[in-house]
């Protein structure tokens, strides 16, 4: 692990990405499978409300694909998070993600049989979210059982760069697949090409070791049930933790009511042109983060770590209502870039509070807690935007939701100022 901390070039140091999680073996095989496997998600994350638009014409069932996302995440997330404190993390993956892999064969057939169901589009995306929901507190949760504790948040930023990396070029190849062929024929491509990368994430994942919970310090040695109580304990522990459950409540205010992508089927093709522009689209808030991702080697050294997460909260908010002004793809495109270079932050942080604070056997639950608002977030956004856009308009949804969430967020925390108060040194201590 010697030559994993060597210090780097100053230069290097003060803005490059740090690359140093790289240089153990375990953690760069899961980086790799998971970064595969995104990509490959990213064409389904397009293909399904393109598919779902075509199916109704309209973005309020665009929108609904962010309810099937929702409640299966917001059950299945807490009790995925119990299950990863509870059983072996390895275990946990290799079970979710045969599921998943299994939703997505289920999304190519019905699209090469021409089922044209909306209701089965639904049902297919809730299972995707269930197994999503259980995988996700297991991946995030192992991430400090594979580097040392000061790579964390380099090892976070890495893993949101490279998430954002596959974000921007994945839906720019869909976006490419739905411009070059008819819609019948894009989509079991799209879903083809998702189903086939998930199994380099799977391969990953069978090279781990074995990962079982750590014993509670204050426990009588019986292994730890993934129930109810378990669920209620890491509530109450995050209770009594005011910095993470407001950096969870301003993420919810963000994404609930800035996200916009329920409306890019509708604005693409209504104000931007159609063709690739929904690419674009669904790209651009990716481009952003990338870009911030590859220029974060000064995230590490913040201090205040409490009021930065807050200005890169508020700078979404306000990026996003004005994108949603804009009426040239370039400009969209780079509004939203900016609102995804202040996601980047925002992510980088709090995941990297969550890592450090907690302890590894509240990990699981805590990071079933930041699925829900990670993932769920923006499928209530999507829910919100479209039922917005159905009574009064998409550039309504668009604009008032991102200025909306900039001022509730700047009330929130000046109300219960803790978060602006809080400092990276805070971090330090040992809590389990």
């Amino acid at each position: 692990m010697t030559g994993v901390q060597e210090a780097r070039p100053r230069g290097a140091r003060r803005w490059a990405i740090d690359l140093r999680p790289l240089g153990v073996p375990a953690y760069r095989r899961v980086w790799l499978g998971n970064g595969v496997a995104m990509f490959g998600f990213q064409f389904t994350a397009v293909a399904v409300p393109v598919e779902m638009f075509s199916l109704t014409g309209g973005s309020f069932w665009v929108g609904l694909l962010g309810v099937a996302g929702f409640l299966p995440l917001l059950v299945f997330g807490l009790w995925g998070g119990a299950v990863a404190d509870a059983r072996d993390r390895r275990q946990v993956l290799l079970a979710a993600g045969g599921l998943l892999w299994a939703s997505t064969l289920g999304l190519l057939l019905q699209s090469l049989f021409r089922v044209g169901s909306p209701t089965l589009l639904l049902a297919l995306v809730a299972v995707q979210s269930i197994a999503f929901a259980i995988t996700s507190p297991a991946r995030s949760a192992i991430l400090p059982r594979l580097v040392p504790a000061e790579l964390v948040p380099a090892a976070s930023t890495l893993n949101f760069t490279t998430f954002t990396a596959a974000s921007v070029f994945g839906p720019l190849t869909a976006g490419l697949i739905f411009a070059s062929w008819r819609i019948d024929v894009g989509l079991p491509i799209a879903y083809a090409v998702d189903g086939l990368l998930f199994t380099v994430s799977l391969w990953a994942t069978l090279r781990l070791p074995a990962m079982p919970p750590e014993p509670d310090p204050d426990g009588d040695g019986t292994p730890r049930k993934a129930g109810l109580a378990s669920i209620v304990d890491g509530f109450r522990y995050l209770a009594t933790t005011p910095v993470l459950l407001l950096s969870f409540a301003i993420d919810l205010i963000a994404m609930v009511l800035a996200m916009p992508r329920a409306l890019f089927p509708e604005v693409a093709q209504e104000r931007l042109g159609g063709g690739g522009a929904v690419g674009w689209l669904y790209s651009a808030i990716a481009i952003g983060a990338m870009l911030g991702g590859l220029t974060s080697g000064w995230i590490g050294r913040l201090r205040r770590q409490g009021l930065a997460l807050v200005l890169a909260v508020v700078g979404w908010g306000v990026a996003i209502a004005l994108a949603g002004l804009a009426r040239q793809l370039w400009l969209v495109v780079l509004l939203l870039g900016l609102a995804g270079a202040a996601d980047l932050v925002s992510s980088v942080l709090r995941q990297s509070m969550l890592l450090v604070y907690a302890p590894d056997r509240m990990r699981g639950r805590l990071q079933g807690v930041n699925t829900v608002v990670v993932a769920g977030g923006p499928r209530l956004g999507d829910l919100r935007a479209g039922t917005m856009a159905a009574g009064f308009g998409a550039g309504v949804a668009w604009v008032g939701g991102g200025l909306v969430s900039a001022v509730l967020a700047v009330v929130l925390v000046v109300a219960f100022p803790a978060l602006l108060r809080y400092r990276a040194a805070t971090t330090a201590s040992d809590r389990s």
